[in-house]
């Protein structure tokens, strides 16, 4: 949550390069010492702690300058510079003093023994401070991690991750610019814990430019926001971003999300809270086809949004062939992605849409029913958009992807100013993304626009009117096909066989002249592949 604006001039805050280089060193120091998971939970739970505290330390200092400008005396201003409301107000968290930076830090060395009281660690200190930070502020319940005590934490290498972090300052240029930096850092270490940690990372980290691709089709501008899968909450992060850049109220929004893994809830609870986003994620980690935590979002009361990555081809579900969620089928028992995507269409509202992230034998698989399943959601006219991503966008898995766009309702109104019932867009965006080094493609900003303003040009949303855009067939790119034709192809989504191949440009080289040249060309790089292959005989000869 953040904190507001001191009136006193602090010490000056890191930038953005600085604090990953110097983060990232931290978790080095206990690289060593515990896996790749453990130590991500030990590293983003210190750096939200001293987030909190940092932005609790401005706001005392805030109130306390406030106070003396209307004329209290020091004693007053003590009585009153511990009022929870005064912080919690604002947007702070309360910060009990035995959670507090400066006291972890003036004892990073851990507590000597004292008048018949043994000593204590750091790392117990550490766990005290995350307990009574949870109890007294109950949206954090149940969400701080409280392992730093284990024996396999080295007690030393954590003290001067401490003494490290105290570098580190998330103050000092207003609430907003404090918030964004952590938040900055805390999506940097998730994707560099996600790489470290290889295919588990995939379970908590989407991609940010996959995720920026749903949200920006989906422009989430108000309403309530749906991830039955919700990860670390990157998807609702970049909702709030999105919101941002668009200078949209950010609390138009209702979060609601939903998590199986204890680890990842939780830390889609700092995430959401670092990026002062209030959710419902529900009390605790829950299976959403075991267990739905959200059952008051459906009908009228309905998402209108959702936006989900679940994990994929999932073969050992919870699966209960009366559940009333599989209106178009029931999903087959080895595999969960047609359960994933009827459960997201249960919650939607009358008008909701919906972009889920799949895998690409999705789009044409027939095996266990799913090719019938996909037919009946065709039929009802559920489907929107297909479109077809680059390889290597995901380090936890070579699978090619894809994201499955729905909208309940595709006729002219609020979605949009063209009636697109009874025809599904098509783009093939395999094309598209660079390559960020030698295993991972990325989408640019340009590839991401591209993506939503064709699909937004198709529906005529309001953001495609107030651009100018206009719709139209791009062979090798788009396609807006009708039921009929999808029908006639079998019920298959893939893009590919639907927008074809690319238009060649025409060079203006008759066909003929093309043709002698190219021959022409040809045989002279027979004669001199011949002339080198008789040089290197030679060269050969003369070394035996």
């Amino acid at each position: 949550m953040p904190p507001r604006k001191t009136a006193a001039a602090p010490a000056a805050p890191s930038t953005i390069k600085e604090l990953e280089d110097l983060l990232w060193k931290a978790a080095d120091k206990l690289r060593g010492s515990m896996d790749a998971s453990q130590y991500k939970d030990v590293v983003l739970g210190l750096v939200f702690l001293k987030y909190v505290s940092d932005a609790f330390d401005e706001r005392r200092g805030d109130l306390r300058t406030e106070l003396a400008a209307e004329g209290l005396d020091e004693d007053q201003v003590e009585q009153l510079i511990d009022d929870t409301d005064e912080y919690t107000g604002h947007g702070v968290f309360w910060v009990p003093p035995a959670a507090r930076w400066a006291y972890l830090s003036a004892n990073a060395k851990g507590l000597p023994p004292a008048e018949g009281e043994p000593g204590k660690p750091i790392g117990q200190l550490i766990d005290t401070a995350m307990l009574e930070l949870m109890k007294g502020n109950h949206s954090l319940a149940g969400t701080l991690p409280t392992m730093y005590n284990k024996d396999n934490v080295d007690q030393k290498r954590l003290g001067e991750l401490v003494d490290l972090l105290n570098s580190a300052k998330f103050h000092g240029q207003g609430a907003t610019r404090a918030r964004d930096l952590l938040g900055e850092v805390y999506e940097y270490f998730l994707e560099k814990f996600a790489r470290a940690e290889g295919k588990r990372g995939g379970e908590f980290y989407t991609p940010q430019s996959v995720v920026r691709v749903l949200v920006e089709v989906l422009e989430p501008t108000s309403g309530r926001v749906y991830d039955p899968c919700c990860g670390s909450g990157g998807m609702f992060v970049q909702t709030e971003k999105f919101l941002d850049a668009h200078d949209e109220d950010t609390t138009a929004i209702s979060v609601y999300g939903q998590e199986f893994n204890e680890r990842t809830w939780k830390m889609a609870k700092m995430n959401l809270a670092i990026h002062g986003l209030s959710a419902n994620l529900g009390s605790r980690w829950q299976d959403t086809f075991a267990r739905d935590i959200h059952p008051e979002l459906s009908g009228a009361g309905g998402a209108d949004v959702v936006m989900a990555n679940p994990p994929f081809n999932i073969k050992d579900w919870v699966r209960n062939e009366e559940d009333p969620r599989w209106r178009y089928g029931v999903p087959p028992a080895n595999n969960a992605n047609y359960a994933w995507i009827q459960h997201i269409l249960s919650k939607l509202a009358p008008a909701g849409r919906a972009g889920v992230v799949m895998a690409n034998g999705s789009m044409s698989s027939n095996s266990g029913g799913e090719g019938a399943i996909r037919a009946q959601l065709v039929e009802a006219d559920l489907v929107s958009c297909m479109v077809a991503l680059p390889t290597q966008l995901f380090r936890s898995t070579g699978i090619p992807v894809c994201v499955w766009f729905f909208a309940k309702d595709k006729k002219v109104g609020r979605q949009g100013s063209v009636d697109r019932s009874g025809q599904v867009l098509f783009i093939d965006a395999r094309a598209l993304g660079f390559m960020e080094d030698r295993a991972s493609r990325a989408l640019a900003d340009e590839d991401i626009a591209k993506i939503a303003d064709t699909y937004h040009a198709w529906r005529g949303t309001p953001s495609a009117t107030e651009s100018g855009i206009a719709y139209e067939d791009v062979p090798g790119f788009c396609k807006s096909a009708t039921l009929a034709e999808i029908k006639a192809a079998d019920y298959a989504l893939t893009p590919g066989r639907y927008v074809g191949a690319a238009d060649v440009e025409d060079d203006g080289e008759p066909i003929e002249e093309k043709i002698a040249r190219l021959t022409t060309e040809l045989y002279a790089q027979f004669d001199e592949s011949a002339r080198l292959a008789a040089v290197v005989r030679e060269q050969l000869g003369r070394v035996e």
